[in-house]
């Protein structure tokens, strides 16, 4: 594949979105687990991401990865290959701990950028682990393929249009690697950095493209949600399933299931298997008319920083040899996202007992914004409150809650919003005539560029190098739209 070959981001959208509608049921026909036996559960997620630069000798797109094998000796690029091993190891230990009588889960979330750079690099181990891992019928119960945004791309400042076409882009990366197939079982989301827009439009929009790409549930974090009535989300909230409700500023509604995940961002949570620990120490809950197994989701880096390169191993190995100790029918056990929202379905649970929730921040807004709301009186009670609170926040809220993704960084966003909006410009009217545009190297080249662009890493490390590689880009995406 040379250097200068398109990622497969475009061109199949029609096949995409009626493939991925398919609403029977993905995990249940496989599933070992007995809900009425579990008192509690834990889903452990991990995600995994390197971002793409314009660093290649020749100022090519490469992986980061790449850039840290070719520069051993800035920073800390030695863990260069201990982090390609973690992208690879769950295909040793999954089949492992399954020869070994235990029962694992684990559910994966790769980006789109890092499963393009493996293959730039070559690195066909990875790709067949991974191609493993996404078909192999023995391993099919046991992991857990995650959607998420092509680049990483922090949902609460993305430009509107663009958050369909960062899910749909990694939809195409996903079933051009692992079949459409393994893409069909996708069935869960989760957003880089866990940002959840709270601006009404950006969280509607999102939620409704969710839906439209065949998406069933979320991963959201505690603190970016809250119930109606503005109260933070009771204790026993975080151990079941939520309704997540979006309205717009014009009074339009998208839903989604939310699975809650708790205690902020300490990524030692899942290196030591906390979410296990927790789970122990927790009994059934109350659920509409009945009780279901209580479930501690959590999600972290799968490859950054010692305790995930070195802790999590062993951890996650101990806890399913511990619960595998347990004989045949443990009152906690390791399960994925839509494995136990399909159990709940199938013994007659209905998402309508499932508690509403909304975005935080929204409450305080819909009570002055009053109703039927407009998107005038939105951005007018949106600027009325951040005008008399400088806490209030409609950017949306995210893990690293002591970085705001937008504030400070006109540098990079002022273009981001400048590029997708050329891009729009140019495309939609084309698009919308000949839905063939999205196959041509002129659509997916912009339509790359756009997406790098948008990718979290280049404002999370604010002036320097990563500033020049998201103006080099910009430059690089303006060149694209104007000259096909």
């Amino acid at each position: 594949m040379s250097h200068h070959a398109l990622p497969p981001i475009a061109g199949l959208e029609a096949e995409i979105l009626a493939l991925v509608q398919d609403s029977g049921p993905v995990f249940l026909p496989h599933t070992n687990l007995n809900l009425e036996q579990i008192r509690s559960g834990f889903a452990c997620a991990l995600h995994m991401h390197q971002p793409t630069i314009p660093a290649g000798a020749h100022g090519e797109l490469i992986s980061h990865l790449q850039y840290m094998l070719e520069h051993p000796g800035e920073g800390d690029n030695h863990n260069a290959e201990p982090f390609a091993q973690c992208y690879k190891r769950l295909a040793e230990i999954i089949p492992q701990l399954i020869q070994e009588g235990c029962n694992p889960r684990i559910m994966l979330d790769y980006s789109g950028n890092l499963l393009w750079g493996v293959e730039q690099m070559g690195r066909h181990d990875i790709l067949e682990a991974l191609r493993m891992l996404a078909c192999d019928p023995t391993l099919q119960p046991h992991v857990e393929w995650l959607g998420t945004f092509w680049g990483h791309a922090v949902a609460p400042s993305t430009p509107i249009p663009d958050l369909k076409l960062q899910i749909l882009a990694w939809q195409h990366q996903f079933a051009a690697h692992f079949g459409r197939e393994a893409l069909q079982r996708v069935k869960g989301f989760s957003p880089p950095e866990m940002a959840l827009p709270n601006h009404p439009d950006t969280l509607h929009a999102f939620v409704k493209a969710l839906r439209e790409c065949g998406y069933r549930w979320l991963l959201v974090q505690e603190h970016s949600v809250e119930n109606l009535d503005g109260s933070p989300l009771n204790h026993a909230q975080n151990f079941i399933p939520n309704q997540l409700l979006a309205r717009s500023s014009s009074g339009d509604i998208a839903t989604i299931t939310a699975l809650i995940k708790t205690q902020g961002s300490d990524t030692k949570l899942v290196g030591q298997m906390q979410p296990y620990h927790e789970a122990l120490g927790l009994g059934r809950q109350v659920l509409g008319a009945t009780t279901v197994p209580a479930l501690v989701s959590q999600i972290a880096d799968g490859e950054n920083g010692g305790v995930m390169m070195n802790e999590f191993p062993p951890a996650f190995i101990q806890a399913h040899h511990a619960i595998a100790s347990n004989g045949s029918d443990p009152a906690t056990v390791a399960i994925n996202g839509t494995e136990y929202l399909e159990l709940l379905e199938a013994a007659g649970v209905p998402s309508a007992d499932f508690p509403t929730i909304q975005a935080a921040g929204q409450h305080r807004l819909w009570q002055r914004v009053g109703s039927p709301p407009t998107p005038e009186a939105t951005e007018a009670a949106i600027a009325d409150l951040q005008a008399s609170d400088p806490s209030f926040s409609m950017a949306g809220a995210s893990w690293t809650n002591d970085l705001s993704w937008v504030e400070g960084y006109a540098n990079v966003l002022e273009p981001m919003n400048a590029l997708s909006a050329r891009f729009h410009q140019l495309f939609d009217p084309l698009v919308a005539q000949d839905p063939g545009v999205t196959r041509t190297p002129h659509y997916q080249q912009a339509l790359l560029h756009l997406l790098l662009l948008e990718t979290s890493c280049f404002r999370y490390w604010g002036q320097g190098t990563w500033t020049d590689y998201a103006r080099e880009i910009h430059r690089r995406g303006e060149a694209a739209i104007a000259n096909p």
